[in-house]
């Protein structure tokens, strides 16, 4: 991690998740924000109205969970990239930007992934996720078998048109929920699986692994 640049008072942090690729949210760092930050893992800013350290979470518990940062080419302005463990913005949309529908774009799966950690933490009787999660590894990894046959079977039947195509999307999409299960029943972040799919680019040859 770079050091604070010498003489440099406030900068606005920009957050950016480094799964879904969104911005989360904007605020202030002093040097004392940032090492909070570094120290305890926690996103920390400085509340300008308060004049005092800002621990996002410290009240409602949707911590930001620091990964790693970044100074833009003038070193006035920080790229922050954490993980949420929750809704960002105290609205209670996922950022401060407002939410996308579930489902445009892969960036709906780290909002489904945000539902299915909440269930992991909290544990409602009555939800699937739950039953999922308390059945252990091999409750969801059952259905991850199950729904990758049922993907190869509907990709098989599949005819291009409006029904075979929703078919398809509709056991693709069983698939990722109870992959996702698995990962949170295992405390598996999702960036770890993303940071692998990084590692793997397609070489000059055209055949995958690292360029």
């Amino acid at each position: 991690m770079s050091a604070w640049p010498d003489g440099t008072d406030l900068v606005p942090a920009v957050v950016q998740d480094p799964v879904s690729g969104r911005v989360l949210m904007v605020a202030w760092m002093n040097e004392q924000a940032y090492r909070s930050t570094l120290e305890t893992g926690r996103v920390t800013f400085w509340s300008r109205s308060r004049n005092e350290l800002w621990a996002k979470g410290a009240t409602s518990g949707n911590h930001l969970d620091f990964r790693s940062a970044a100074w833009d080419c003038d070193s006035d302005t920080l790229l922050v990239w954490a993980r949420p463990t929750g809704p960002v913005c105290h609205t209670g949309s996922t950022t401060c930007f407002g939410d996308e529908p579930l489902g445009a774009g892969f960036g709906g799966l780290d909002r489904l992934w945000a539902v299915i950690a909440q269930r992991g933490r909290e544990r409602p009787a009555g939800s699937y996720t739950t039953s999922l999660l308390q059945a252990g590894p091999e409750g969801a990894g059952r259905k991850v078998t199950e729904e990758a046959v049922e993907v190869l079977l509907a990709a098989k039947d599949h005819e291009r048109g409006d029904a075979d195509d929703r078919r398809v999307a509709e056991e693709v999409a069983d698939l990722l929920y109870h992959t996702l299960v698995v990962l949170a029943e295992r405390g598996i972040d999702p960036a770890l699986v993303m940071e692998v799919l990084g590692e793997r680019r397609v070489g000059p040859s055209g055949a995958d692994g690292p360029a």
